[in-house]
Formats: structure tokens, sequence, C-alpha cells
């Protein structure tokens, strides 16, 4: 695939467009991404929020080309009538379906009591493993809390509100810190969406440490190409206030 060089190219030039992964040529991940998207058992619903469908940093479109049985709603609220998925498992809990094995989450650590993925998991018995429906929500942190708040009354009817590991009380990384990191995070355990579904698939999924490990390589690539464009600020130092004697 031939590139253009940023350095020479003309500020009128549009950029080089990857037909298969539709990225910036200069940094394609078509070396990264998986051939053939990866299967599971799990199926993913995403809603993504209008603002970050426009942001360049986004990783829902990448992870959309890793992982097959993944789909991405665009709005601020899951509501009936946006999945037919979402809506046959509202409609089995409002009929108490007994056969209904499909197991659903959604994934976010706040605003109510969370139980963790491992947990929510291990309560199911052998019969019911490989039935799960994994949602999650792509925004900054303040439209992600937003978008799950306006959910909720539809969710909380047939899902069950689950995280991973996250402590409020350390602040966030950054690209600088971390080679999984493409902006900066609010707390510690934060993480982007593409990374958080990796690393609930490697839960849910029986050979979820090898789809992990594909997608969080492609999520390492992505860091990798960005950190190359950008150079490490220094702090600030503080300065004392002078004592008045």
């Amino acid at each position: 695939m031939a590139t253009t060089n940023s350095a020479t190219r003309s500020p009128n030039t549009p950029r080089r467009i990857c037909s298969v992964c539709e990225r910036p040529a200069t940094v394609c991940l078509c070396d990264s991404i998986p051939a053939e998207p990866l299967s599971t058992a799990t199926q993913i619903v995403i809603l993504q929020h209008p603002h970050e469908q426009r942001h360049r940093l986004a990783t829902v479109p990448v992870l959309n080309k890793c992982l097959r049985n993944c789909q991405t709603l665009i709005g601020r609220r899951l509501r009936r009538g946006d999945s037919a998925l979402l809506d046959s498992l509202h409609d089995a809990a409002a009929e108490e379906n007994p056969n209904q094995s499909l197991h659903a989450a959604f994934l976010f650590p706040d605003i109510t009591p969370s139980m963790e993925i491992n947990q929510w998991k291990s309560s199911f018995g052998d019969v019911d493993m490989n039935k799960f429906v994994l949602i999650a929500f792509d925004g900054t942190w303040k439209h992600a809390k937003e978008m799950v708040c306006a959910s909720f009354p539809f969710l909380s009817k047939f899902a069950t509100q689950v995280c991973l590991t996250y402590d409020l009380n350390v602040d966030g990384g950054t690209i600088f810190s971390s080679d999984l990191i493409l902006r900066k995070e609010p707390f510690g355990g934060c993480m982007s969406t593409m990374e958080a579904v990796a690393r609930c698939l490697r839960i849910l999924e029986p050979n979820g440490v090898e789809i992990e490990s594909k997608v969080i390589g492609v999520l390492r690539t992505m860091v990798r190409f960005q950190a190359s464009f950008l150079k490490p600020t220094k702090t600030r130092p503080k300065l004392l206030k002078k004592c008045k004697d």
C-alpha cells in the first residue's frame, strides 16, 4: 500500500485513506487487524455517543473490524426499537420466559453498585456458559454516565450492571504512561471501550485469552502510532504562595 509522506504533503492535499481499515494510510492498521473478524459466542452491543462517532481516536470502529458479533448503535440512550436483540431480551424478561437462555450485562462501574464481571459469570451454571450479551457505552466518562442513566429504565428490566476493577482514588494514566491509553483517563482502572470489551471477552469466552490478546494487540498498535506524533509536555512547577508576615 502506497503512503504519502506527511512532511512533504501539501496542506491542501487530502490525506490518503486506507480503503480496508478506513484510517489514514500513515496509521493503517491492516497488518494488525485479524484477516477475518474474530467469532465470539458473546454478542456485543455498543451504544456510541454521537460526539464520539466523529472523534479521530475512537476505538469502536476498529473494534467492529476485529469482532464478528459486535453491533454499534449511535445515540444517547437505549430504548425499545433500537435493537432486535435487546427488544427480545426485554420482552422475554417481561413475560418471565423460562426458556430464555441469554444472560445480558451492561458494563459501567458507577451510578448503582456494580457486580464484578467474574462474579456475574460465576453466578450461572455450566449449562448457561457462552450465552451472554455484553452491552457497553462509548463516549467520554461524562457522556457514558448520562447514557447509562438515560438507558437504565429499559436496561434494568433484563440486564445486570457489571464492572471491571477500577479505582476512583487513583489518577488515570495518559498515552505517555501506558501503551494502551489513547486519551487521558479520569481515574485508575478506566480504559477505552476497545480494551474494556477485550477484557470482558477474556472472562466470558472459552478462548477469551486468545481473543483478548489479538484485540489488545491492535489497540497497542493504535497507541504506538498516536504516540509517535506526540511529545511529552513538561509538568509546570507549582508556585508557592508567599506568606505574609
